[in-house]
């Protein structure tokens, strides 16, 4: 794993849309994935020049995975998002991370990818002194969230252009509650 460039977002754009393709037909229909594709699941090129996102390489270099958090305001979305971005800094004494845009390739999914990329995410922002954690979590992340000691605070629709809209569920945690198992280590086939 390392920390994403710009050199890296075709590769991320690519990837995300195959996870939410792939990974998300269960909790979206296919116009709402579409949307999100649009809009809400876009590379938010804030986070790779803050350097506050990560990409997990498998061999051969292909992208297996990414995501990462942000000393913003922003709770979700990319650079293309219906609704307005609050890029304002946040205060680590008082205010939370937020855990940001976390997507595996369907190829790797279900390995412990996920789980490793989030125990990343958290430790450079507890590095930066963050104690508190925010998301907004897809309907498709809640179950490995909450195995990672995150809690449900509210769901709310977030519009993904042409009247569709997703749920996306806002979830928090506190540094040092992590009720889950540690991350495990990606096994090859």
């Amino acid at each position: 794993m390392r920390v994403a460039t710009a050199e890296d977002v075709a590769a991320i754009r690519e990837l995300i849309k195959a996870s939410v393709r792939g990974l998300q037909v269960e909790d979206y229909s296919a116009v709402q994935r579409e949307g999100a594709l649009a809009t809400v699941f876009t590379v938010d090129s804030q986070l790779i020049a803050d350097g506050t996102y990560f990409v997990a390489i498998a061999e051969g270099g292909k992208v297996a995975g990414c995501g990462g958090w942000s000393f913003r305001k922003t709770l979700y979305g990319g650079d293309h998002q219906v609704e307005k971005i609050a890029p304002e800094r946040l205060n680590p004494v008082v205010d939370a991370a937020k855990i940001r845009a976390i997507f595996v390739h369907p190829d790797y999914a279900r390995k412990g990818l996920g789980g490793l990329i989030l125990a990343a995410a958290e430790e450079a922002a507890v590095a930066e002194g963050f104690t508190q954690f925010e998301m907004g979590s897809t309907l498709t992340g809640v179950s490995l969230y909450a195995r990672r000691g995150y809690r449900e605070v509210e769901r709310r629709q977030v519009p993904v252009g042409s009247g569709e809209a997703i749920e996306v569920v806002r979830m928090v945690k506190r540094h040092g509650f992590d009720v889950g198992t540690t991350p495990c280590s990606l096994q090859a086939d």
